[in-house]
C-alpha cells in the first residue's frame, strides 16, 4: 500500500501507526485478566441497557430506521427487534439504543461503550468471530478511543457551551473495533483512522441548547460511520494515513491546546478500560451520586414520597437543576434534571423505560415532588471542572438531605457511587443489574440464558450463535 505524502519531511512522530499496530496485534491472551473481565461486564451492561429501552418512542424510531437502510454487507442483528440487517444498520440502531436511557457508561471523555460494543458486536457477528476476538476488539476500542479523546480535551476553564466534542471523537470508539474485527492490517487500520477524522464532526453543543433526543442518535451516526470507515480501508482506498501525526489534520481543529503525547501514552501498560465509569442508574453521569443517595435514604428510612417536605442537594451541579412547572419537553431534558430524576426514583424505585414514558414528563405527582428539590448553600459544581477532576481521580462529593413533614431530617453524603472505577460493581452485581435492565424486553428464561452466555462470552465460538438471545420475547 502506498504512503504518498506531499510534506512527508514534516512528519516526525508515528502516533497513528503505533495505535494501528497496537490494534492489529492485541490478542485476548495478552490482555490482563481483570481487563478482560471488565470488558466482558461492559458488554453485558451495554446490551442490557439497550434492551431496557424497549417501549420508548425513540427506540422504536431507531429500529425502524435500522431496518430501512443498508444492504449487501454481512448481516448483524438488531438488538431487541431481532431483525437481520447490514452491519452498518445494526451499529446505527444498537448504538442509539445503547445511549437511549443514558445508562451505559461515562468516561471523562464521553460514552465509548455506546459505539465500542455495538460496532464490535455487529462486526463480530457479521464475520463470525469468537467471543475472545470480540473482547480483544472491545479492549482495543476503549484503549484507542480514550487516548485519542484525551489528546484533544479542552483546556481547564474552557467554556463548555462553546462546544465539547464528545460525539466528535466518538467515531474512534467505532472505527477501532470494527477495523480489528474486519481483519485489517496495521497499514489499513492507519487508513481507517484517517477516514475517522474525515467523519469527525465539528464540536457542537446544540444538544445542550435544545435538549433534543437527537443527541442519542448522534452516537448511532458515529457508529455507522465507524463501520464504514473500516470497510473503506478494507476495500483498499489509501493515501489517507498518519492522521494523528500531521499538525493540521485533527487535533489542531479540536482544541487550542492539543496534547499529542496522549495518543500513545502508556499504551499497553496503563489500561484505560479500567478507568471508565459504569452508570448505576438511567440518568446523566452527574446525577448518579444524588440518585444513589436517594436510594440509600429511601431504603434505610422507609421514606414515603407523600410525606416529604423538601429535598436538598448540596452542592448542586450547574446545568443539572432544571425544573419547569409545565413539565419536561424530552427524554434528554428529564435525564439531565436532578429534580426530575430524584422525584422519579422516589416515586418508582425500579429503573427502566417507564421512568421516561411520555406521560411521566408532565406527571403532576412527579412535578409536585420535583419542585421540592433545591440546591444547598455550597457553590454549584461546574461541569468542566467535574470532568477535569474525574481525570485526576477525584469525584464530586454530594450530600442529599430529605426533610419530612413530621420534622424528621435524613441526610447522607457520598462521592463515588457504585460503578465508579474506585467503587466498581462486582461480577454478580453486573449480572443482577442486567436482569433489571433487560426485563422490559426479555422473559425470565431468556434473561437467564443471556446472562449465562455473556458471563461465559470467552467460550463462544461464533457471536452470531448467541445474538438471538437479545431479541425481545415479551
Amino acid at each position: 500500500m502506498s504512503r504518498f505524502r506531499i510534506n512527508s519531511s514534516d512528519i516526525h512522530t508515528h502516533y497513528t501507526q503505533e495505535l494501528a499496530e497496537f490494534t492489529e496485534k492485541l490478542r485476548y491472551e495478552e490482555i490482563p485478566e481483570e481487563v478482560r473481565e471488565r470488558a466482558k461486564n461492559m458488554v453485558m451492561q451495554t446490551i442490557g441497557v439497550s434492551l431496557g429501552a424497549k417501549g420508548l418512542p425513540l427506540a422504536e424510531k431507531a429500529v425502524k430506521i435500522g431496518k430501512s437502510c443498508g444492504t449487501g454487507e454481512p448481516e448483524a442483528t438488531l438488538w431487541m427487534d431481532g431483525s437481520k440487517v447490514s452491519m452498518t444498520s445494526a451499529a446505527f440502531c444498537n448504538s442509539t439504543l445503547a445511549d437511549a436511557l443514558d445508562w451505559e457508561d461515562c468516561s471523562w471523555t464521553g460514552h465509548p461503550s455506546a459505539s465500542v460494543i455495538p460496532c464490535a458486536w455487529a462486526a463480530a457477528e457479521g464475520y463470525h468471530k469468537s467471543g475472545k476476538e470480540l473482547l480483544a476488539a472491545v479492549v482495543a476500542g476503549y484503549e484507542v478511543y480514550q487516548r485519542v479523546a484525551m489528546a484533544v480535551q479542552p483546556p481547564k476553564g474552557w467554556d463548555i457551551m462553546k462546544g465539547w466534542g464528545l460525539t466528535s471523537w466518538q467515531i474512534f470508539a467505532g472505527v477501532t473495533p470494527a477495523a480489528k474485527l474486519l481483519g485489517l492490517n496495521a497499514e489499513q487500520i492507519n487508513q481507517a483512522f484517517g477516514f475517522g477524522v474525515l467523519c469527525c464532526p465539528i464540536p457542537s453543543n446544540l444538544h445542550h441548547i435544545t435538549m433534543s433526543d437527537a443527541y442519542h442518535f448522534e452516537h448511532g451516526l458515529r457508529s455507522k460511520d465507524g463501520i464504514l470507515c473500516a470497510m473503506i480501508a478494507k476495500a483498499g482506498v489509501d493515501n489517507y494515513q498518519d492522521c494523528f501525526d500531521d499538525t493540521y489534520t485533527f487535533d489542531y481543529h479540536m482544541t487550542p491546546e492539543p496534547k499529542p503525547e496522549w495518543y500513545t501514552k502508556d499504551l499497553g501498560k496503563r489500561w484505560l478500560t479500567m478507568e471508565i465509569l459504569i452508570k448505576h442508574w438511567p440518568a446523566n453521569m452527574w446525577l448518579q451520586t444524588p440518585i444513589e443517595l436517594a436510594s440509600v435514604l429511601k431504603e434505610r428510612h422507609q421514606i414515603q414520597p407523600e410525606n416529604i417536605q423538601e429535598i436538598i442537594l448540596d452542592p448542586p451541579t450547574a446545568g443539572r437543576m432544571y425544573f419547569s412547572k409545565e413539565g419536561f419537553n424530552s427524554l434528554t431534558q428529564a435525564q439531565f434534571s436532578a429534580p426530575f430524576m430524584l422525584a422519579t426514583y422516589l416515586l418508582d424505585s425500579v429503573p427502566g423505560p417507564s421512568w421516561f414514558d411520555e406521560a411521566r414528563l408532565t406527571d403532576p405527582r412527579i412535578l409536585e415532588l420535583a419542585e421540592k428539590v433545591h440546591g444547598g448553600p455550597k457553590k454549584p459544581d461546574i461541569l468542566g471542572d467535574c470532568f477535569k477532576n474525574f481525570q485526576e481521580g477525584k469525584f464530586p462529593v454530594k450530600t442529599l438531605t430529605i426533610r419530612m413533614k413530621d420534622g424528621s431530617v435524613y441526610s447522607e453524603t457520598m462521592d463515588c457511587h457504585p460503578g465508579h472505577p474506585r467503587n466498581m460493581m462486582t461480577n454478580q452485581e453486573f449480572a443482577d443489574r442486567f436482569r433489571i435492565e433487560a426485563a422490559p424486553a426479555l422473559s425470565q428464561d431468556r434473561i437467564d440464558k443471556a446472562v449465562k452466555a455473556l458471563v461465559n462470552l470467552e467460550d463462544c465460538e461464533d457471536i452470531s450463535e448467541i445474538s438471538p438471545l437479545f431479541t425481545s420475547n415479551k
